[in-house]
């Protein structure tokens, strides 16, 4: 059973919720139903929200393809944690205008590391190293 990426699959849907909930609130403060009606609070919740959709599937996917290969707990985690922490940290800084640079970037610093050791965990079960 798959669950390590279920325990991430469930904290990052948490996170995608709370982005949700963010953008549904600041739509009714400004009275915008579609688009962004050039409110750039809103247009920076909207893009923080996507930004996590864009990046949170296919890192899934990917993680799912490693745990069922058989890659090592622990770097599965790593990833796991590195994915979470990095979006968290980077729709916090994306958030606040301007944006929080230290925060924004270093989450997408851990973001890509995540992606990254989540493509070498599941290229290693394909080469058959674990």
């Amino acid at each position: 059973m798959p669950r390590i990426t279920a325990l991430y699959a469930g904290l990052l849907l948490l996170l995608f919720l709370v982005l949700t909930a963010r953008v549904l609130a600041r739509r009714y403060k400004a009275q915008v139903v579609l688009g962004t009606g050039g409110d750039r609070m809103l247009e920076r919740t909207v893009r923080a929200h996507a930004n996590c959709a864009e990046y949170v599937p296919v890192f899934l996917v990917t993680l799912l393809a490693a745990e069922l290969c058989g890659a090592p707990a622990v770097a599965l985690h790593a990833a796991g944690v590195a994915m979470l922490a990095g979006r968290v940290a980077h729709s916090i800084g994306m958030s606040h205008d301007p944006d929080i640079v230290p925060l924004r970037g270093g989450g997408m610093i851990l973001t890509l590391s995540g992606l990254a050791l989540a493509a070498l965990l599941a290229l290693g079960g394909a080469a058959h190293l674990w």
